[in-house]
């Protein structure tokens, strides 16, 4: 059985429906918090394990049987490590065969302090002795797409990562890269860095919207204080505006930057296109 933590969540969603196009159902199991939010994967024949991070007696039973695991980076930054040490436990008392960790692009040296959670957490799974894959994804475009009305709206993009380029990719070209690894052999010990073909600026990205548009859609760049502000102004949570503040620096010291292709090669086929992205973006705004 291969397994598959935080499936109710965006990418969780994407990984079983093309595992689904690729085994019968009842080979693919789902370990989540709230199994009535999966009830549909059920109805499907998918198996629904309950398996809470924070209640690791939940986890050794949700594991039984299976062979491979994918752990998709937990949520709530601050408590990931400890809940990723109770899932890479259990897995290694399950005796599963094969770890696919979601991880962060370049996460060993990355310069966005999100990147520390998932060093540590990289850590604790070498230390298992648990056959491993780290997938270290780079950033979701659809992590920009978000902004995209308030540009339409406003005129701006606003960010604070300076000229530095992203790689990002679609959230369903990760998902796909997740599933080849867990459905081909060969792949324990491997670490992927994971990120799109092709680069960008936010004063780029506001190009793109601005064509895509027939608007005036600048960029604006702030620093990193005053972005975080200007988040939580618009309504965001004084976390999420941070590690959202933090990033763009980040990304501003290369660290959403890589240029190796390994997300092409490893889905055979280019990852989506950034314009593409932001037609349908402009579109559904």
């Amino acid at each position: 059985m291969i397994m598959v933590t935080g499936a109710s969540g965006q990418l969780g969603r994407l990984v079983i429906a093309a595992l689904l196009k690729k085994l019968p159902a009842n080979d693919i199991g789902v370990a989540v918090r709230s199994p009535e939010k999966v009830a549909d994967l059920a109805a499907l024949g998918v198996q629904v394990r309950l398996a809470d991070y924070d209640k690791p007696e939940t986890l050794v039973s949700a594991f039984t049987g299976v062979e491979k695991l994918l752990l998709i980076s937990a949520n709530e930054v601050g408590r990931r490590v400890p809940q990723h040490h109770a899932v890479i436990e259990a897995a290694k008392r399950a005796s599963v065969r094969l770890l696919v960790y979601t991880s962060i692009l370049h996460a060993d040296t990355s310069p966005l302090p999100l990147a520390a959670e998932h060093k540590e957490t990289e850590q604790l799974i070498r230390a298992s002795g648990i056959p491993f894959v780290f997938l270290r994804n780079g950033w979701y475009t659809e992590n920009y797409l978000a902004s995209v009305p308030n540009a339409l709206q406003s005129g701006f993009v606003f960010g604070s990562a300076g000229d530095g380029r992203i790689s990002s990719a679609a959230r369903t070209d990760y998902a796909d890269a997740a599933v080849v690894v867990l459905t081909e052999e060969g792949q324990a010990g491997r670490i992927y860095e994971l990120a799109g073909d092709d680069s960008y600026s936010l004063a780029e990205f506001a190009a793109a919207i601005a064509r895509q548009s027939g608007k005036q859609v600048t960029y604006h760049n702030l620093p990193e204080a005053d972005y975080k502000a200007a988040l939580i102004g618009a309504g965001l949570p004084d976390g999420f505006a941070t590690l959202i503040a933090e990033s763009d620096t980040g990304a501003g010291k290369g660290g959403l930057l890589d240029d190796s292709h390994q997300l092409s090669r490893l889905i055979g086929r280019p990852t989506t296109p950034l314009v593409k992205m932001v037609e349908a973006a402009v579109k559904g705004s």
